[in-house]
């Protein structure tokens, strides 16, 4: 696995404030056969129970999810494509959550960050992930909380009354989450 400085600086590098969904010389070719990769190695290693799935509106290309019951881990496993940079990234629970390293495995990781270099990827840890973003892009989660306000007047949903604190944003919102 890369030193955390050499990814941290590659999180940095890669971050295009014009462009949050992709970059602009995003390979949509090179995407799929990367996705079909990580797809394969995980069928590989946990079976045909394995999930996959292609996103858009995000910064991530798709998602595997493997069921608790074939991890090993007692909790169920996904693995994280970004758009950007063949970023990848795995957990355990809620996604991009902090514990979402909790159940994971050295050897497990050793053999993901061996699957990803094969792939021409970088595997980036979650807990690198969780720091706070301090990137030069906007994140479009700063305006969430007006959109939603509106969109709850409009369609008449209540308030539930929770006034959870807003969260600053994380590389893991820049990298694996929808803009």
């Amino acid at each position: 696995m890369l030193p955390t400085d050499e990814i941290r600086a590659l999180l940095r590098e890669r971050d295009d404030p014009d462009h949050l969904e992709r970059p602009p010389h995003f390979d949509l070719v090179v995407g799929g056969n990367r996705f079909a990769g990580l797809v394969r190695a995980l069928e590989g290693r946990f079976g045909p129970a394995c999930t996959s799935g292609l996103t858009q509106d995000t910064s991530h290309y798709g998602g595997i999810t493997v069921p608790a019951e074939v991890t090993g881990l007692e909790r169920p496993l996904w693995v994280l494509l970004s758009n950007f940079g063949g970023f990848v990234t795995a957990g355990t629970g809620g996604e991009g959550m902090p514990g979402s390293e909790q159940g994971l495995t050295e050897e497990f990781l050793t053999w993901l960050d061996g699957v990803c270099t094969d792939l021409g990827c970088v595997f980036v840890p979650v807990e690198l992930l969780l720091e706070p973003y301090d990137g030069r892009s906007v994140l479009e989660q700063m305006y969430a909380e007006p959109l939603l306000a509106a969109l709850a007047a409009e369609q008449g949903w209540d308030d539930d009354g929770d006034d959870e604190e807003d969260l600053p944003p994380v590389w893991f919102d820049r990298y694996f989450q929808y803009m």
